[in-house]
């Protein structure tokens, strides 16, 4: 007969790896996250391994792993969260083409300034709007 206490910790198990699975197969978030956002959140869960580890010498084994649960738990929404996506990224994941300028008559390709000019300027303001205050 299984234990209660073993009950509980093939629960646990169970959970955080229904939440692995979660964070690789759910649907991406439509919004990407910027990468010093997941960085944090990748830092927070390093910490919280070295807590648990810590805990874990020093004998206190329930909240090792509660504190370990938490680090992957945090771990996994960085990981779903890294899957985000710019409005600007290209349907399919595939890499946008390069078109040429048409060539000028005498073969060298022919830039429109003032278009670049102004594509630019959008590019810019768009970029700033999405960054953090």
């Amino acid at each position: 007969m299984i234990s209660l206490a073993a009950t509980w910790r093939i629960a646990f198990a169970i959970g955080l790896c229904i939440a692995i699975l979660l964070s690789v197969c759910a649907r991406a978030p439509s919004r990407s996250v910027p990468s010093w956002e997941l960085r944090r959140l990748m830092f927070c869960a390093l910490m919280l391994y070295a807590v648990g580890v810590l805990a874990k010498l020093t004998d206190h084994g329930l909240l090792a792993g509660l504190v370990f649960s938490g680090g992957i738990m945090l771990s996994t929404l960085a990981a779903w969260l890294s899957r985000g996506r710019d409005q600007e990224d290209p349907p399919g994941g595939e890499e946008p083409i390069d078109e040429r300028p048409p060539p000028d008559p005498d073969g060298i390709p022919r830039i429109d300034w003032a278009a670049f000019e102004r594509e630019f300027r959008r590019y810019e303001r768009g970029r700033r709007e999405r960054l953090p205050a």
